[in-house]
């Protein structure tokens, strides 16, 4: 008699998938390996029956493949015809890849648009990442920095919200990071380029992905040569070499070889240059990447001109241009007229080096026009103001605590009065009730204080001014004062968090207002800071970011209606025991002509932030055996007339003793 064991057929489908996928698996890895052939309709067969939507699936099995053009065309057309949208988006990304390093970027970007929206459609948080940073190099390769910008911060903005992010979604986050520092490079702004590449480095490192490791050498070493570090940034691009040896990529090794040629040139190693940079020509061509093309036939076209070598320096520095201009590489477009420019004028033809360096100036401007409007309306104010109300947000979050704190204490009062003596909880209760008032009146102040000095027209305006700079193409100019700007943030910001700083501080911070300010009068204002040598700045301790109100003041209603010979002095002294004095004189209008002058105009401004001030220096003196002062005076010439105005503050420095509190 035979026995039959009956096993429902939902087990056996269940038993035969997890036999298919470890089958996989194990048939993708002995590939690798060397150790089995299996024909690859086989795999795409066996793929499209176990359908997974994990990235690393996916990969494992098609990695040996993803480089074949026709290998993932065919694997799209067959995933599409079995409705496998994850395989298909895998497989158009791969495609995108390819398209992009033979410089076909706008069959790139369409790949990598339909894979995105095919990982949208099954809701594949990994592969839409990966989508939307492809799209961002493919752009960036373009020099399209506002497109390639919005992609990777898109990209950055949906891994961040994931908790516990996988090891491939750290690499998308890496990849994010690491072309935003590219996008700081093509501003040339090195120093924060470094920050993203350090960042990305430090993922890549954590998960071993020598690729991105040898990415990321690649792009210090490039932020490093450009900051006159070449020692540093051989050793980087050399370490780059190695990473990309190990995995074996050609194109790896060709941007490697190319970087270090540049640094031997820049080394005056010319003949090494030479030597490198044929070798490179010749890799760059069997890859038929059109950038790295590009960029192989302008350092050879340099290596020569340096060497005198005139023939063979412009009939590779024409074939870069031509390359350039056919795939619309606007950054080496601009390289090579630059090194056209040093070819003519070292050939003696002065007429044509002048045109290429002007049509490398036009093309430079045109493009850095664009990028630095871009980035700095949408990437730097964006920054800052979410950094300010960050800052508004966790101050009125911690007066939210005390209110609470208050709110509990009240009912407290109320069960306490049963089991204790009336007048001392009377008391307790009214000494905790009046300090957690005074704490709510201090936050209050302070975060009204942060809105005034984060006004939203001196922002707006001081990037008009720096961005006026920029058009008018006064770069260094704009850098500066674009420097200047965000440590007045950053030191503004700080100085929020701190109930009291050093005078000291409070000095520097003003100094970097007045300059910011200081542009929109022309640079007309002569500031002056005098401090007597009895005070020590450093040591006087006063609240947080007290002097910008009348500074401001004396500005917009001192200064603003004279048309020329505009001071403002601050002077710090010691003239009585318990006080330190601090006087802020201009030699405007005065105050009477400032009110009738203010009476005439439509929009009328109003200083709260003085009223603020003063509040905020009564809380101060609280602790200290005197209260502050304030005067203002009216300053007069010798002929009676207006001749500006003196605000002095005397703010007390003595501390109540705690014998007597």
């Amino acid at each position: 008699m035979s026995v039959s064991t009956h096993i429902p057929s939902a087990i056996k489908l269940k038993i035969f998938w997890i036999i298919a996928t470890l089958f996989l698996l194990y048939a993708s890895k002995t590939i690798a390996q060397g150790s089995l052939e299996i024909p690859f309709k086989d795999i795409i067969d066996n793929a499209l029956a176990l359908k997974s939507s994990k990235f690393e699936t996916i990969d494992s099995i098609f990695f040996k493949y993803k480089n074949d053009s026709l290998k993932m065309k065919h694997f799209v057309l067959l995933s599409k015809n079995s409705n496998y949208l994850e395989g298909q988006s895998y497989a158009l990304n791969a495609l995108g890849t390819i398209y992009r390093n033979i410089s076909h970027y706008s069959k790139a970007i369409e790949s990598h648009k339909q894979a995105e929206e095919l990982a949208k459609k099954t809701n594949n948080i990994e592969l839409t990442i990966l989508s939307l940073n492809m799209q961002g190099v493919a752009y960036r390769r373009m020099d399209f920095i506002r497109s390639a910008l919005d992609y990777h911060e898109k990209a950055l903005s949906i891994a961040n919200t994931i908790k516990a992010p996988s090891g491939n979604i750290r690499l998308s986050i890496a990849v994010s990071q690491n072309s935003i520092g590219n996008i700081y490079l093509a501003l040339k702004q090195y120093d924060l380029a470094l920050v993203q590449f350090n960042k990305s480095l430090a993922i890549e490192k954590s998960l071993n992905n020598k690729l991105g490791l040898a990415i990321n050498y690649q792009n210090i070493g490039y932020a490093k040569e450009y900051k006159g570090l070449l020692e540093d940034a051989l050793k980087d691009y050399e370490t780059s070499l190695s990473y990309n040896n190990e995995i074996n990529s050609p194109i790896g090794r060709v941007i490697c070889y190319n970087s270090i040629a540049r640094i031997y040139i820049k080394q005056e190693k010319f003949n090494d240059a030479l030597n490198l940079s044929k070798n490179t020509l010749k890799k760059a061509l069997e890859i038929g990447d059109q950038f790295y093309i590009s960029t192989s036939y302008m350092n050879l076209g340099w290596a020569n001109y340096t060497l005198n070598n005139l023939d063979q320096a412009e009939e590779n520095l024409n074939l870069a241009m031509e390359v350039s201009k056919k795939y619309g590489l606007k950054s080496s477009e601009i390289e090579v007229h630059e090194h056209l420019a040093q070819f003519y004028a070292i050939k003696g033809d002065h007429e044509a080096a002048l045109l290429e360096f002007k049509r490398a100036h036009d093309l430079e401007k045109f493009i850095n026009n664009e990028r630095n409007l871009n980035y700095i309306n949408d990437l730097v104010l964006k920054y800052e103001s979410e950094s300010k109300s960050n800052t508004i947000k966790a101050l009125a979050h911690e007066n939210e605590l005390v209110k609470s704190r208050l709110e509990k204490n009240q009912l407290a009062l109320l069960f306490g009065l049963l089991g204790i003596i009336l007048v001392s909880i009377v008391f307790t209760v009214y000494d905790r009730h009046k300090n957690l008032n005074q704490e709510k009146k201090i936050l209050t102040l302070e975060q009204d204080m942060l809105r005034n000095q984060m006004n939203p027209h001196f922002i707006f305006n001081s990037l008009n001014s720096i961005k006026l700079y920029i058009i008018n193409n006064e770069k260094e100019n704009a850098v500066y004062y674009l420097n200047k700007f965000a440590k007045l943030i950053r030191k503004i910001l700080v100085a929020s968090s701190e109930k009291e700083i050093p005078l000291s501080n409070e000095l520097d911070t003003m100094e970097l207002y007045m300059n910011i300010e200081n542009i929109r009068f022309s640079n007309a204002i002569a500031f002056n800071i005098i401090i007597d040598d009895n005070v020590s700045a450093h040591n006087v301790r006063v609240p947080s970011l007290i002097l910008q109100p009348f500074i401001e003041n004396a500005l917009w209603h001192g200064l603003s209606s004279k048309k020329e010979d505009k001071k403002i002095e601050v002077k710090v002294e010691k003239n009585k025991k318990k006080h330190i004095t601090i006087s802020i004189t201009d030699n405007g209008v005065g105050r009477k002509a400032s009110r009738e002058i203010n009476e005439q105009k439509t929009l009328k401004r109003k200083s709260f932030g003085i009223e603020l001030t003063k509040e905020r220096l009564e809380n101060f003196s609280k602790k200290y055996t005197n209260m502050y002062n304030i005067i203002i005076e009216d300053l007069h010439d010798k002929q009676g007339n207006p001749s500006g105005t003196k605000v002095i503050l005397n703010i007390p420095i003595h501390l109540i003793s705690r014998e007597r509190v």
